[in-house]
């Protein structure tokens, strides 16, 4: 691939990618969602966390361990507890790193 056609493809991707990004934006500036569209908006974080979370756990090539399970049991209480994204990801990644401690 020359410079020339990866600028034009460059140019294309940066485009869309743009479009995508801001099209919505100004399409909705000054505009009130319905209470329906932001609760579904706002379960988007807590989606996207859940999926990257899956993933770790349910990994079919690395079988799951109990260290993963207790880890991962300790982030449901806080986040039961909280709601907060942060404090989940804190008390998970330490409840792992203790648990690794344990024979």
């Amino acid at each position: 691939m020359s410079w020339g056609d990866f600028l034009v493809f460059y140019v294309c991707v940066l485009a869309v990618i743009l479009a995508c990004r801001c099209v919505p934006l100004l399409a909705l500036k000054g505009r009130e969602l319905s209470p329906r569209v932001s609760e579904a908006l706002g379960l988007i974080p807590p989606a996207a966390f859940a999926a990257l979370v899956a993933n770790d756990l349910f990994d079919p090539a690395g079988g799951l361990s109990w260290r993963q399970l207790a880890a991962a049991g300790a982030v449901v209480v806080v986040a039961r507890r909280t709601g907060s994204l942060i404090w989940c990801a804190l008390v998970g990644m330490a409840a792992y790193a203790l648990l690794t401690l344990v024979p």
